[in-house]
């Protein structure tokens, strides 16, 4: 199994939050509690429980929000640095400004907004083992949402509605090399953006890896209710209020 301590981790927190305001104008999204717990608390733990050690959390709206539950890392056994976005740069162009923070060639991306059970060090077993420049976790799709399109070798041939289309999770191996040569200071996109000119230039670039792991999502507030209710439910827990 593929050793996680040399793979730092980024946390995309820079996002508006707009699906979820107005809970999003007072903290960021990762700030929100989850039956009591941080909602970034409960990352850094998944990060740190599969072997992490460095994690980059990139930041715009609310930035303090995020900065005085996390700190420097250290209460968490972990080594936190932040990339700092004066406007919201994407996902893709996050990712390109936070390059030297992460300094390293392999890296995961973990999207600042959901709740997953998936075994990273599967993920990034299976993004060596394929030699892939990016490999995204799926489960199967749910309705209403635009997919990812795979054949069943897991290799992506492009992104939309069809049927079959895998439902991405928010969590990715990357390698470095995708976002190089991006300008940090301009906003880029992934899926919307860069990783069909990746998939063009060079099929089988792209791959997913298929599981059933447990996916919960923040991005509205039916949503964020939804995944607090089921949490505090599961871990006896009362519900947030305010």
């Amino acid at each position: 199994m593929t050793d996680l301590s040399r793979w730092p981790a980024l946390i995309l927190a820079a996002g508006l939050g707009t699906r979820l305001y107005p809970l999003s104008a007072l903290r960021a999204k990762p700030a929100l509690p989850i039956a009591g717990v941080p909602l970034i608390v409960r990352t850094l733990a998944s990060l740190r429980a599969a072997g992490i050690r460095r994690v980059v959390i990139n930041l715009h709206a609310c930035a303090a929000t995020v900065t005085r539950i996390v700190g420097d890392g250290s209460p968490f056994d972990l080594d936190v640095r932040y990339s700092w976005e004066t406007s919201v740069l994407g996902s893709a162009g996050g990712p390109a400004r936070a390059l030297p923070l992460l300094a390293a060639d392999r890296f995961l991306i973990v999207n600042g907004d959901m709740i997953t059970n998936l075994d990273l060090r599967v993920l990034a077993e299976r993004h060596v083992d394929t030699n892939a420049l990016v490999t995204m976790a799926v489960i199967d799709g749910l309705p209403g949402y635009n997919g990812v399109i795979a054949d069943d070798r897991g290799i992506v041939s492009g992104f939309g509605r069809a049927d079959g289309a895998y439902h991405f999770i928010g969590v990715q191996a990357v390698n470095a090399a995708v976002f190089a040569g991006l300008d940090p200071e301009k906003k880029a996109e992934t899926v919307h953006g860069i990783y069909p000119l990746l998939i063009a230039s060079r099929p089988a670039a792209v791959r997913v890896l298929h599981s059933a792991a447990e996916y919960f999502d923040i991005g509205s507030p039916r949503e964020y209710l939804d995944t607090a209710m089921a949490i505090a439910d599961r871990e006896g827990r009362p519900l947030d209020r305010g």
